[in-house]
């Protein structure tokens, strides 16, 4: 455990997670980003990326399933390592979770056991990324419950302690969305979808403006 007196933690990069249906731009967020960027694909939707020269990308092969974990523990760490890029993106986290998942699956019978070592391995990576001095940008599909959980309608599509676990180290989580041909994301966990906003108090943003961190209002004192 690191210590730091008096307060003087050293600040660190923006951790964001944005779920949302196929098509509303998820990964084309990536573009928003400035610096040297690598986009992890375990779903393959790279087209919106093709031909930025600021943009190393790696894409899931079917021969990489089985050891999926081992793979992107190393490739996170040795684009960690090379402090080559500014951004990480992890695109699809749905994806990466149902191949990760069918490899616990494989090794032990034990349902409750199996969904402790994914929530165990999803928290670990947060956590490696949470100190890794990266901007990070996760993305996932979204499951539409129609409501029937409470007031929220939508929820990314993963397991839900998997979810927690993992995002329980980011700054941003919020379900990205188009409405009259805007895109919207929003983050307000008071409409009872998954959201939260520890950058700044915004609850529903315009998707180009996601990294346009709004400024405090100072209270003047009288």
């Amino acid at each position: 455990m690191k210590f730091y007196e008096n307060g003087e933690i050293p600040k660190q990069p923006y951790l964001y997670f944005v779920y949302g249906a196929g098509g509303t731009g998820k990964t084309s967020l990536l573009n928003q980003f400035e610096g040297k960027k690598l986009l992890m694909s375990f779903d393959m939707s790279t087209n919106v990326v093709r031909s930025r020269k600021d943009t190393d990308i790696g894409i899931l092969e079917q021969a990489d399933g089985p050891m999926i974990q081992e793979l992107v523990q190393k490739m996170v760490a040795r684009a960690v390592d090379s402090k080559k890029y500014d951004v990480i993106c992890l695109d699809n986290m749905s994806s990466l979770q149902n191949l990760v998942l069918e490899n616990i699956d494989g090794r032990s019978k034990d349902g409750r056991q199996n969904y402790q070592k994914l929530q165990l391995w999803f928290r670990q990576l947060g956590m490696y990324l949470r100190n890794s001095g990266v901007t990070v940008l996760a993305t996932a599909h979204q499951i539409d419950n129609g409501g029937s959980l409470g007031n929220g309608r939508f929820s990314p599509d993963m397991n839900d302690k998997t979810f927690n676990a993992f995002t329980s180290m980011f700054d941003f989580v919020g379900r990205i969305y188009k409405k009259d041909d805007s895109r919207w994301i929003d983050c307000d966990p008071e409409q009872g979808n998954q959201g939260k906003n520890r950058i700044d108090d915004r609850t529903l943003i315009h998707a180009e403006d996601l990294l346009e961190v709004k400024e405090e209002k100072k209270v003047e004192e009288k």
